[in-house]
């Protein structure tokens, strides 16, 4: 099948909310057979993760209370960029610093994903971080969080058994241990 017999084109959006982390607007698409659709779409400055690994082969995950599932879930440290355009790895290296306190010499990009494409643009980037040097945290005044060291290794494994739900988690704790296990 080609691209075209895929494709939908905007026809019009209309913006439904604006808020400090997402747009919400509502999309009427025209259908490869010519037909309409509307489309809910969640507009997503974007983000970055990191999973820092530290000289022992340990990493640190944050485990953090998440209000639409009512639960604390283990993840890597991630945010969402401060502005449309802002370099991931800056924001990584940011995001890094604010959450655990740590700063690294070593930094590889491990990918780049899409979170549900379905109904959101956001994009992460995931970064493995290395060389890891401590210092001070500094999370957003709303942000509470609890670090968790542990082996990079006992981390994946976790994550290839289902512990972890978050999948900028499972993604780039499988990706990490995988680089370094080569």
């Amino acid at each position: 099948m080609k691209d075209a017999e895929l494709r939908e084109t905007v026809i019009s959006r209309e913006q439904l909310f604006r808020g400090k982390i997402l747009d919400v607007q509502k999309w009427t698409v025209r259908l490869p057979d010519g037909g309409e659709a509307l489309r809910e779409v969640a507009l997503h400055k974007g983000a970055a993760a990191v999973v820092p690994v530290d000289a022992d082969g340990c990493t640190y995950l944050v485990r953090q209370y998440r209000v639409p599932f009512d639960e604390i879930l283990t993840e890597i440290p991630a945010g969402k960029l401060d502005f449309e355009g802002e370099d991931r790895l800056d924001a990584a290296k940011r995001e890094l610093r604010e959450e655990t306190g740590f700063s690294a010499d070593k930094w590889t990009h491990l990918t780049d994903m899409v979170s549900s494409p379905g109904f959101t643009n956001e994009l992460i980037g995931i970064y493995m971080a290395e060389g890891l040097k401590s210092g001070q945290t500094d999370p957003d005044e709303d942000e509470f969080l609890e670090l968790v060291k542990m082996p990079l290794s006992e981390a994946a494994a976790l994550a290839r058994a289902g512990k972890f739900t978050d999948a900028k988690t499972i993604i780039g704790l499988l990706l990490a241990d995988a680089c370094l296990s080569v």
